[in-house]
């Protein structure tokens, strides 16, 4: 059963194109908490190398060069994540439909087993009827 599930999820990943698979790393490597580690501890240095620095102030106290680094990342950042978002939904609903059919390929067996059984009742009732026939 789960080997079914990575056949359609191979599948798909396979189908992906290089701006998908970059837009999915994107999305994945920003929601994790390495990512908001790290940029913490670039931002917390680039604020003290610029309250402190001696060596020169190149983006002095109200850090207008790091907001505007900020609103670059966020404008790029939206819409790759919307695009993976999107993504994971066809994801879900290919899934969706995959469970569908085996719901439906596994009613069908159960129907088929039930007229099978059926069946067999059947046979064994006119032979048991049969028997009591002869006894008479």
């Amino acid at each position: 059963m789960s080997h079914h599930k990575n056949t359609w999820h191979q599948k798909h990943n396979d189908s992906l194109n290089f701006g998908q698979r970059l837009a999915d790393n994107v999305a994945t490597g920003m929601g994790s908490w390495r990512f908001i580690i790290i940029q913490t501890i670039i931002v917390l240095l680039w604020m003290a190398l610029n309250v402190v620095a001696y060596l020169g102030h190149w983006d002095p106290y109200p850090f207008i060069l790091l907001n505007l680094l900020f609103s670059t990342q966020a404008a790029y950042a939206a819409p790759i994540i919307m695009m993976a978002q999107n993504r994971q939904s066809e994801r879900d609903r290919i899934q969706a439909m995959e469970d569908y059919q085996t719901n439906i390929d596994a009613k069908k067996e159960i129907e088929e087993l039930q007229i099978r059984l059926n069946n067999i009742e059947t046979e064994k009732l006119d032979k048991i009827i049969l028997m009591l026939e002869k006894m008479k």
